[in-house]
């Protein structure tokens, strides 16, 4: 059912909650990125396959549903300029925060990864050096590197605005036929086919290329990443405007999270399963079973999310006005803050727990404080994904968070 202030044309605030929420987990992903056993730019002495299967909780579905909000907001951004303009316009706001990252709030990263991991003792400085002239020493296999310069966290924003330039061409080859289809397959997502149709999408990416293209994030040649991100990115475009399509999630929110707790449980038996267990012959249809859990676990948790969102955060607030105007310059700052303090921390040799909730605190104060300094400083605004203009009253601010 669609709340009363959900209305066609209305503004779907429960999806800026959503993206603020995704935010917030995505903090915490990763803080506990540094206390597990996978790989990452630093790691705690203490790491551990503990915190792993909850850190599952989240990994599967919580990127494909920022990049699917991101498409929601495309659309709408979309409806009220035409498609060159949009493109340049988010070019603007997307490249100018990606390059200032990568050259002023990414480099510390690497650089204590490369104290970490191979022993670096050279300056910051002369790190730069290295950083800026895309040395090429840190090995890290037989024809593996460290890349620098690189973007890290912020490849996210380096997607966004592919499938940006992406949609923009199709908007503009399709033009007011993009309506039309987007209401076909708002009808097709009807009943049972709302929870089988994107899974399957998502299984049959996952089957034919997770194995050959593993996750790397580098564009170029990360095509299963792209075939999940950019499909959740249209479908967000696409369904932007469809009511009929978020009511249908509302409806099905208790099944996508009961679909996407038993998958994840499924999914914890199938990684503790001990090496040998299966023959080598059962090997396949095991790894097209796992793939499918993976796909259900994925969307069912989307479904969920958006849902239950729908139907019980369909409102406007200052709050939600700040937070909006914060999520994405707290974005940019937190990884580097998280992987600069627990550098920093490491030779206090704090309980894991303690250290962990001390990250996390500090992480949300410090970046919350940055905001703070960028909102009310012009100059900085764009650096940080922010128009250049200060805005402070509750009207701007709407429409601040409106752009």
């Amino acid at each position: 059912m669609t709340p009363p202030n959900a209305a066609a044309g209305a503004r779907l605030y429960f999806l800026d909650w959503v993206r603020i929420f995704a935010f917030l987990v995505l903090i915490l992903f990763h803080v506990g990125m540094y206390y597990v056993t996978w790989g990452w730019h630093v790691k705690s002495p203490f790491a551990s396959d503990t915190l792993e299967s909850y850190m599952m909780l989240s990994a599967p579905w919580r990127l494909g549903l920022l990049f699917m909000i991101s498409g929601v907001a495309s659309s709408f951004m979309l409806a009220g300029t035409g498609a060159a303009t949009f493109m340049r316009r988010r070019s603007w706001r997307l490249l100018v925060p990606l390059v200032f990252g990568m050259l002023v709030i990414v480099p510390p990263q690497p650089y204590f990864e490369v104290i970490e991991k191979f022993a670096y003792r050279g300056s910051y400085a002369d790190f730069m050096q290295l950083y800026l002239h895309n040395y090429r020493g840190f090995a890290t296999g037989p024809d593996r590197h460290l890349i620098l310069p690189t973007w890290n966290h912020l490849w996210f924003v380096a997607y966004l605005w592919v499938y940006t330039l992406l949609l923009g061409a199709l908007m503009l080859w399709f033009g007011a036929r993009f309506e039309a289809l987007s209401q076909r397959v708002s009808r097709l997502l009807g009943g049972w086919r709302l929870i089988v149709l994107p899974a399957a999408v998502l299984a049959l990416a996952r089957m034919l290329l997770a194995g050959r293209f593993p996750s790397t994030h580098a564009l170029a040649g990360d095509w299963y990443n792209h075939a999940v991100y950019f499909a959740l990115f249209l479908l967000g475009a696409m369904m932007g405007r469809q009511r009929r399509f978020w009511a249908g999630l509302d409806a099905a929110r208790w099944l996508g999270l009961g679909l996407a707790l038993a998958c994840w449980a499924v999914l914890k038996i199938c990684f503790s399963l001990p090496d040998g267990l299966l023959d080598p012959s059962q090997y396949d249809w095991f790894e097209r079973f796992h793939q499918t859990i993976y796909a259900l676990c994925q969307w069912g948790a989307i479904v969920a999310v958006c849902g239950f969102a729908h139907r019980h955060l369909q409102f406007d607030s200052a709050k939600r006005r700040y937070l909006t105007q914060a999520v994405f310059p707290v974005y940019i700052v937190h990884q580097t803050l998280i992987v600069s303090m627990a550098h920093a921390l490491k030779p206090v040799r704090l309980a894991p727990g303690i250290e962990g909730i001390l990250l996390i605190v500090l992480t949300l104060t410090i970046s919350f404080g940055i905001f703070e300094i960028v909102r009310r400083c012009p100059p900085l605004r764009p650096l940080f994904g922010l128009g250049t203009e200060v805005r402070d009253t509750p009207q701007a601010q709407r429409q601040a968070a409106a752009a």
